[in-house]
Parts: structure tokens; C-alpha cells; sequence
């Protein structure tokens, strides 16, 4: 038994942003424990929307030490639109893969003379319906929360209020009151809420995070000194998992292979030091055009210095569509927006953030 092996098996979200830290993670680990390897399940999104078939592949074909890739049957079944949220099609599309799981796992443990053993599945945020395949197997599950500790306490905490305290969300997050969250330090009032909160869409999310306080633990990609708040009301919640922050994870490769415009790195240069505020909502993270005026409306008030990289939404009702960058972003822009913040900030489409190196506004992503 002193050669056994300890395998987890890793099931990232089908977004690039969530596969590349999750691949991060497992470098981590790999690097800190010789007895341990990792087995990524890569689940392919319909039509390669979210990932291309070139980054999937690299991945797939990425020589690690103790960390192997395996990417599942892909899913043909054409995604349905939902009518209470486009990411309920999403969570939907991942509930179809968990036979394929099956499968895989299911090898895994019946290798004959291998001395690897199945130890526990450490799923993305996204994956919670994997973790009754776990339980198949009598292991363990871990979440992998890739946002920070402040968005998983207030998400734990709206989930409190609507299980133990009968709260109607919908109605909560539509009205004018201000909502003390435990892992934020100050309220906050309701109209700064995801807009997926204020809708039905709302289920899916509870849904989530339901299924989140049936694993063992919650991996978070941060770290103590960045969220001391947040981090400590968590420890001090005794109804959910342990949490451990793992942060700060980075990818310090090149952007997926996008380089940043010489042109916005000449204008990022000749700004002041620590003076431009780095708009970013991941590689899934776009807007509808109402909410679009309302940021540059801010930016354009504040008077700060900003880069903004501004993406069009998903074409498909159903989640999936691949986020393009606009061919002109005056188009959703106030009329004169541009024109009129030209000297403080630039309009861009996706570039990659460590190439940037500045102050992050951050939805999902890194």
C-alpha cells in the first residue's frame, strides 16, 4: 500500500476561464503531494461555443506530471432555450453528462492491478449534479468555486433566507431595502444584485448552491489577505462546508493565445501609475443594451481612467452562443460616448488580463 496512488477525478464547467483555472488547481496540488494524480473530465459544449475544438484540444494534448485529460462523448442533443434562464439550459446540458461520467469513473476503479484509487471528485461550481455519481462511488466531492469568498457567503446567505426563513427572493431583490449579507461588512441595497437573482432564474441558483452543501468541502480561488471578511464569517458559519481558500490561482500564459493591441498597450503605458480601471466580465460575462448605457454612463461620470472590454451577447436563447466582440461598440454606446471619453478610456473586445496588469473588475472569471 505505500505506493498507492491517490486519483481525484477534476469536472470543470465547459467554459474556457473555468477548464484553465481548474487546470491551475490540479498543477497545485500535483506539485505539493508526489502521492496524488488527477484525471480532468472535459465536458465539450454543443457546437464548441463556449471552448474551441483548438483549445480543447491543446488541452487535452498538455503534458503534466500526474494530471491527465479526458474529454467526454460530446452531447449532440441540440440545446433547448428556457424560458425562466438561459443558464438552466446550461445546468440541463451537464446533468446529461453524468452517464458519461459514470463510465469513465467506472474504469477508473476497475484496472486491474493499478495502484491509483479513485479518492474524490472535485467539481466546478456549475457541476453540483456529479455529485450523486460520487456518492455512487463512495467519495468525496469538493466544489471549486471559482468566484471569490464575498459572491459564495452571499449566495449561502440568500439561500438561508429562503430555506429556513421562507424568504420570497424575487420579491426581496425587487424591492428598495437594503440586505446585510454576513460575508460582506457593509449592506448593500438590492438594486446592485445579479439580475439572475431578480428573476426565476433564481431556482437554478438555489439550486446550486443546495447541492453545494452536500460536499465535503469548498475550494475557493482566493486567498485571506484579499477577503479577511468574507473568509471569517465563512469559517464561523457552521451550517455549510468547510471552505479553504486555495488563491490566488493564475494563468500567466498568453490570454489563450490573444495578445494584447500594441496600440492599447502604448495608451495603457502612458497613463499615470495604478490610475485605469480594468473592466472585465469573463470570457461569458456580456450585457443587454440597457445595461450596457448604464456602465458607461458610470464611467463616463466618474471620471476615472478605464479600459473596458465589451463582448455582444450569445446570439442563442439557450446559453451556449459564443460571445463575439462588436465590429463598432458605438452601437449599444451613448450617442458621443466615445468621442467624448476618448482622452481617459478605450472600448475593446477580449484581451487577455495579465497582459493589461491592472485594477480587475471581475464577474466570474480570473
Amino acid at each position: 500500500m505505500a505506493n498507492t496512488i491517490a486519483e481525484l477525478v477534476f469536472i470543470p464547467a465547459p467554459g474556457l476561464g473555468h477548464i484553465m483555472s481548474t487546470v491551475e488547481i490540479a498543477k497545485l496540488l500535483v506539485n505539493r503531494e508526489q502521492r496524488l494524480s488527477i484525471t480532468v473530465l472535459v465536458i465539450k459544449p454543443p457546437l464548441m461555443s463556449l471552448a474551441s475544438v483548438s483549445d480543447i484540444e491543446s488541452l487535452a494534448n498538455t503534458t503534466l506530471d500526474r494530471v491527465s485529460f479526458v474529454e467526454l462523448p460530446q452531447d449532440e442533443t441540440p440545446p433547448t432555450p428556457n424560458l425562466k434562464h438561459p443558464m438552466i439550459s446550461l445546468d440541463e446540458f451537464i446533468g446529461r453528462h453524468c452517464e458519461h461520467v459514470r463510465n469513465v469513473v467506472a474504469d477508473m476503479v476497475g484496472r486491474p492491478g493499478s495502484n491509483r484509487v479513485v479518492a474524490g471528485f472535485v467539481i466546478d461550481m456549475f457541476c453540483t449534479s456529479m455529485i450523486d455519481v460520487a456518492n455512487e462511488f463512495n467519495v468525496p466531492t469538493y466544489v471549486f468555486f471559482t468566484s471569490g469568498a464575498g459572491f459564495l457567503g452571499f449566495e449561502m446567505h440568500m439561500l438561508s433566507l429562503c430555506d429556513d426563513h421562507n424568504q420570497d427572493l424575487v420579491e426581496l431583490t425587487n424591492s428598495d431595502a437594503m440586505i446585510r449579507v454576513p460575508s460582506f461588512a457593509n449592506p448593500v441595497p438590492t438594486n446592485v444584485i445579479p439580475l439572475l437573482m431578480k428573476t426565476k432564474g433564481v431556482e437554478f441558483v438555489m439550486r446550486l448552491f443546495r447541492n453545494m452543501r452536500k460536499a465535503k468541502a469548498i475550494i475557493v480561488n482566493t486567498y485571506l489577505e484579499l477577503e479577511t471578511h468574507a473568509i471569517e464569517s465563512l469559517s464561523c458559519d457552521s451550517s455549510g462546508p468547510v471552505v479553504y481558500p486555495v488563491g490566488p490561482l493564475l494563468n500567466l500564459e498568453d490570454g489563450a493565445g490573444k495578445r494584447l493591441d500594441e496600440d492599447v498597450k502604448r495608451w495603457l503605458d502612458g497613463q499615470p501609475p495604478s490610475s485605469v480601471v480594468f473592466l472585465c466580465f469573463g470570457s461569458t460575462g456580456s450585457f443587454e443594451e440597457v445595461q450596457v448605457k448604464e456602465i458607461a454612463y458610470a464611467l463616463e461620470r466618474s471620471g476615472h481612467r478605464f479600459l473596458w472590454s465589451l463582448r455582444r451577447p450569445p446570439l442563442e436563447e439557450t446559453g451556449f452562443g459564443k460571445l463575439r466582440d462588436y465590429e463598432d461598440p458605438r452601437v449599444v454606446l451613448p450617442e458621443g460616448f466615445m468621442e467624448r471619453t476618448a482622452e481617459i478610456g478605450k472600448v475593446i473586445g477580449w484581451a487577455p488580463q495579465v497582459d493589461i496588469g491592472v485594477a480587475i473588475l471581475s464577474c466570474w472569471g480570473w
